[in-house]
């Protein structure tokens, strides 16, 4: 975690993209807690936000049950592409806050979203929605798998499901790495969104059992959370943001990059150049 350095001026010699540090499929554990820790310390400002996406996640949980699939691809393209970009970068601001023992403002945030890093969080969505295009592209041609008969056989129906899911499969693995830890990069260095999120997929791809971890606890954490009628998923999504960020400090060694001149991320971590956490190792 020897991210923030101070940064070369000359971006000739910045690298093509953030190396990564291999961590251990235990990671994701620990970057959970720190997630509720930060959650703990700055409560009504993470569930401010918290309480934000559930009830945009439920209402359009509704909507897709009793209106079809319409509702579910309308919350993809506005919810995922445009609406979780921003409200992710709300809460690492709140960590970033809390790592350099600020007084956590949601303004700050705020500022942070809509002043400091819009222009870049608008190319990344741009990127989302591409990525959102080809899916829904490839989600028709599947269609052609799903039987005509009125009543298919097992095998008939295993076929669509099968290759439907490898299709969905994919595209939400792209999607994944993409952004687990671009919107965290964009926020802490000042970096375009291609290369945050090149560097995002190389460091999934050089951690894959890890993001396994952190994908399976994701899902169980969101699957509780729609259990309790969202209520859980107003403790849950906070403490999983605050978790992104942490996750992206251990894995990305971003301090050949220069900081943002102004904004949270532009005055160093209380601890700075801190020895590397046990559950990472050298970088690639």
């Amino acid at each position: 975690m020897a991210d923030d350095l101070e940064s070369p001026a000359n971006t000739d010699e910045m690298p093509f993209i953030a190396p990564c540090r291999h961590v251990s499929a235990t990671a994701p554990w620990y970057w959970l807690s720190e997630g509720f820790e930060d959650l703990r310390k700055a409560a009504l400002q993470s569930l401010t936000y918290g309480l934000f996406m559930a009830v945009l996640i439920m209402f359009v949980m509704i909507m897709a049950w009793q209106y079809g699939s319409a509702w579910i691809m309308f919350s993809m393209l506005c919810g995922f592409v445009f609406i979780a970009p921003l409200s992710c970068v709300g809460i690492y601001a709140i960590s970033a806050q809390l790592e350099r023992n600020q007084k956590v403002s949601m303004r700050r945030s705020l500022r942070a979203i809509f002043r400091r890093y819009l222009g870049t969080l608008l190319i990344f969505a741009l990127v989302l929605l591409i990525i959102f295009l080809l899916w829904a592209r490839a989600a028709s041609v599947v269609s052609i798998f799903l039987p005509e008969a009125a009543n298919p056989s097992f095998s008939e129906m295993a076929t669509y499901i099968v290759v439907w899911s490898l299709v969905g499969g994919l595209f939400v693995g792209i999607t994944f790495s993409a952004s687990v830890f671009a919107l965290p990069m964009i926020m802490h260095r000042n970096v375009d969104a291609i290369t945050a999120l090149l560097t995002s997929v190389n460091a999934v791809l050089h951690n894959k059992l890890a993001m396994l971890v952190w994908v399976i606890l994701i899902l169980t954490g969101f699957l509780v959370g729609v259990g309790t009628a969202g209520f859980g998923l107003v403790f849950f999504l906070p403490a999983v943001g605050h978790g992104v960020w942490h996750g992206y400090l251990d894995t990305i060694d971003a301090s050949q990059f220069p900081r943002h001149e102004v904004g949270i991320t532009a005055i160093p971590r209380l601890d700075n150049d801190p020895p590397p956490p046990i559950h990472s190792h050298e970088s690639d």
